[in-house]
């Protein structure tokens, strides 16, 4: 190796040393502070109330297929604390109201699985403070791939609905939270998709025993189109009507982009990272 060959290699090999040392810190600082931000989206504080006390929010839903299902929903953290929901039945004017029992509330899981995934993600980075020493560039990406599997899993866990079945709906505990009860022709559904808190309404019909011959049962779905059928404690049951509206959760809008910008700079840093090892490797070979 000659002698300039080997000043180039210490000096990319002195670049290398600094990236690991700072520039990886500085980047990992970073990818906490907003993940920090991320997570106190989801637990924001109430103005004025004690310490610990989530602030609650107000959703009004509104319905383009005309004004079938109106209603107010409160969120507060991860959880609906209150729902109120005006259903006009199909083929007559007769609207039904419920709300949640006063002593109900309903967890959004997708919110507190994503919640949960952005901490995870911040107990990984701060197990990597500014007094470690990153010895190489393998350990870095390491780090990054384990970070950006928590924040996937976050992000996913918003933007796709869990699926379920019929007759998993109507045995779900949501059924039992309403005041007057859901009369057994009506099922709801709440979910987060992207930034958006959807209310599912369901309007079913008995299948009469000698109509059921073609019967075929339906399977998993986010959403269920009007002609499926399903058996719920032996009846059969067909869905006539089906109704969903959505309102828009600005936080939850917040925290998928700091969700897709951490991870950016996830794998900015990993090719950084490995552009470097190349060049030294490269500079070794030579």
């Amino acid at each position: 190796m000659t002698a300039a060959s080997q000043a180039e290699r210490t000096v990319l090999e002195e670049e290398f040393n600094w990236l690991l040392k700072e520039e990886v810190h500085a980047v990992l600082k970073q990818l906490q502070d907003i993940l920090k931000e991320a997570s106190r989206r989801f637990s924001m504080p109430s103005p004025g109330l004690c310490e610990g006390q989530l602030k609650q929010e107000n959703f009004i839903l509104g319905s383009s297929t005309m004004d079938q299902v109106k209603g107010v929903l409160t969120l507060q953290g991860e959880a609906l604390t209150q729902a109120d929901i005006n259903i006009k039945v199909a083929k007559s004017s007769q609207v039904m109201h419920f709300a949640f029992r006063d002593d109900k509330q309903w967890k959004l899981q997708q919110i507190q699985d994503a919640r949960n995934h952005v901490n995870q993600a911040l107990q990984l980075l701060s197990s990597r403070d500014e007094s470690y020493t990153f010895k190489t560039g393998a350990e870095v990406n390491k780090l990054m791939d384990a970070v950006m599997l928590q924040l996937t899993r976050a992000r996913n866990r918003l933007t796709t609905p869990a699926s379920m079945t019929l007759p998993e709906l109507a045995a779900s505990g949501l059924m039992k939270m309403f005041t007057p009860p859901m009369p057994g022709d009506v099922m709801v559904n709440f979910y987060i998709n992207l930034s958006k808190l959807c209310l599912t309404v369901y309007q079913l019909h008995v299948l009469q025993p000698n109509t059921t011959k073609n019967f075929k049962s339906a399977g998993s779905s986010v959403l269920h189109n009007p002609g499926v059928m399903f058996e719920y404690n032996n009846t059969k049951f067909e869905v006539s009507h089906v109704h969903k509206v959505e309102c828009v959760v600005p936080w939850l809008n917040d925290t998928l982009v700091f969700f897709t910008i951490s991870l950016q700079l996830c794998q900015q840093l990993k090719d950084k990272v490995g552009f470097s090892e190349l060049w030294s490797f490269a500079l070794v070979l030579h």
